[in-house]
């Protein structure tokens, strides 16, 4: 014992006669703490400086569509851009109600273009949330001949691109001559492929003891399905019908090549010409002074009637959005 205590003395008199000649060139772990401290500062300043460029960057092109669309046509023509308004010229917005489209195919108001996407939109959302649904459900939980044969071509088809089916698609509806129609515009769009993979993976997720115990209950299929697997996939099936309605508000081509003016979107109205001709009501911007020029300001201001609904329904529902993409039902 005494030999182990003097050995053990000895240790510690080396350990302080080592840090008694290091002095003040030794470690200094305040400076150390301190530096480190500052660096994740500058570090967290650096980000957030990168980030606040970055979003100032996408801001700009949105800050120029919403200060265009209450410019002046000559304003907004001049050589040097300005960018605040000189003058507001809300009427801008009032003039797009009051714009018609004047074509070899037929005119169409605002009010007209925006009854037929809400129409096709809403159809069109609710029908195709029904079929993948009912789909999803068939290739979680039933068993069946060829169910993953059929699964895999399914998938299959998302490799294929888009473009191919809007060739196909056009030649059945001109042969089935069903232009200028609202099925045209939802019926070819109904089944998602990639939306009931998305949702065939939350419902296989769901433990197979509630199906059980639902059936000890003596729940049908299609009770279960409505009273146990819907709720707990409400995240994904929220998100499913916001991304589907976003869809078909901004659908361009596919109306463009199978409808004429009046049973076009509002995406296609917005690109239509926005002249200062005289109105069938009277109304007019600058008194046809530009004719039949397109007005660049009546543009901004529609494509930013556009945008404003998509907007407030992102920002309400961003979270179910995201929560639906990135998580699952429940855990299994």
């Amino acid at each position: 014992m005494p030999k182990f205590f003097k050995k053990n003395n000895a240790s510690e008199a080396v350990v302080g006669k080592w840090d008694l000649s290091a002095g003040d060139e030794g470690f200094d772990a305040e400076k150390a703490k301190k530096r480190d401290k500052v660096k994740h500062i500058v570090k967290e300043v650096l980000v957030y400086v990168f980030l606040t460029l970055c979003a100032l960057l996408a801001f700009v092109p949105f800050y120029w569509m919403l200060m265009s669309s209450v410019k002046t046509e000559m304003e907004f023509r001049e050589s040097v851009p300005t960018f605040f308004p000189h003058e507001f010229q809300w009427k801008n917005y009032w003039m797009i109600f009051h714009q018609v489209t004047s074509t070899t195919s037929g005119g169409a108001s605002f009010g007209q273009i925006l009854i037929n996407t809400l129409v096709v939109g809403i159809m069109s959302t609710l029908l195709g949330l029904v079929i993948i649904i009912i789909t999803a459900y068939a290739l979680a939980r039933m068993e069946f001949k060829g169910k993953n044969i059929l699964f895999a071509i399914m998938l299959a088809t998302m490799m294929i691109p888009g473009e191919l089916f809007t060739v196909s698609n056009y030649i059945t509806v001109a042969k089935l001559h069903m232009n200028n129609s609202y099925t045209v515009l939802i019926l070819p769009f109904l089944v998602s492929v990639y939306y009931i993979y998305l949702l065939r993976n939350n419902f296989m997720q769901i433990p197979n003891s509630l199906y059980q115990a639902a059936k000890v209950d003596g729940l049908s299929d299609m009770g279960y399905l409505i009273k146990v697997m819907i709720p707990l996939t409400a995240p994904t099936l929220i998100s499913i019908t916001l991304l589907r309605f976003i869809g078909t508000w901004n659908s361009y081509i596919w109306p463009r090549l199978v409808n004429t003016q009046p049973w076009q979107m509002i995406t296609n109205w917005v690109t239509g010409g926005f002249v200062d001709r005289m109105q069938p009501d009277g109304f007019s911007l600058y008194g046809g002074y530009f004719g039949s020029t397109p007005l660049d300001s009546l543009k901004m201001a529609a494509v930013c009637m556009v945008s404003l609904p998509l907007l407030i329904l992102f920002i309400f529902c961003r979270k179910y959005i995201m929560r639906g993409v990135s998580k699952s039902g429940t855990k299994g």
